[in-house]
């Protein structure tokens, strides 16, 4: 499989793919393919089904299958970037929910619960997030600008809930509280941020969907 990236700030993955060469993705992602494009549906288990429904995608998936070499597109759904990560033994990833676009055939996705019940009640998007193991690319879905870090063992990142969009396994992810009462209510920042702790590298984004929705909000004309 040959892809190129494709596009700004609205981007599609192209990919090339040869006979017999499987991509997986979810309901709705496919832009355009090929004729020579075999599409099936396919859920996968009940347990693999409901993790999906749990990480904020579809309970099925489509399997797309090029007979004789073809070719197929995904095109993201929100202004940002498409980031496409190798998964193999010890490079799995962590995202964001609803980031999974399109895979080739031997990426698994799953369901990431943060084992710390403080982020998992407070944290937001650090609750539930997506597992990408296997073996394969898999294309995900990333909101605005996209920074990376590399952070050594022990150190800290502070982040304003929704903003992290990737990171790998090694690193830890927790809450903590901003500090004064009046912050806490006049901040405009909430009452808690993400602390992400090193080592491993992270994906932070500048623009996350609800982020997004709630600067258009006050100017959509009310009924």
């Amino acid at each position: 499989m040959r892809y190129s990236i494709e596009g700004s700030p609205l981007p599609v993955v192209i990919c090339e793919l040869n006979s017999g060469e499987t991509m997986i993705t979810e309901k709705g992602a496919m832009s355009w393919m090929s004729p020579n494009m075999k599409m099936e549906t396919v859920g996968g288990g009940i347990g693999k089904m409901f993790g999906r429904a749990f990480s904020g995608e579809s309970m099925f998936q489509n399997r797309y299958t090029a007979e004789g070499d073809g070719m197929i597109a995904f095109a993201s759904s929100m202004p940002g970037e498409i980031r496409a990560f190798e998964i193999g033994p010890g490079k799995e990833m962590i995202c964001q929910k609803s980031a999974f676009l399109a895979s080739t055939s031997g990426v698994e996705l799953s369901v990431f619960f943060n084992k710390k019940v403080g982020a998992g009640f407070f944290g937001g998007e650090g609750f539930i997030m997506q597992k990408l193991s296997g073996n394969g690319v898999v294309f995900v879905e990333l909101d605005g600008y996209i920074k990376e870090y590399d952070l050594q063992p022990g150190q800290k990142m502070v982040v304003d809930t929704g903003y992290v969009a990737a990171m790998e396994p090694s690193v830890q992810i927790d809450i903590q509280t901003v500090a004064g009462l009046k912050n806490k209510l006049f901040g405009g920042e909430g009452f808690f941020n993400t602390v992400l702790t090193g080592p491993g590298k992270i994906w932070l984004q500048s623009m996350p969907v609800s982020a997004l929705a709630g600067s258009i909000l006050p100017f959509i004309p009310k009924a």
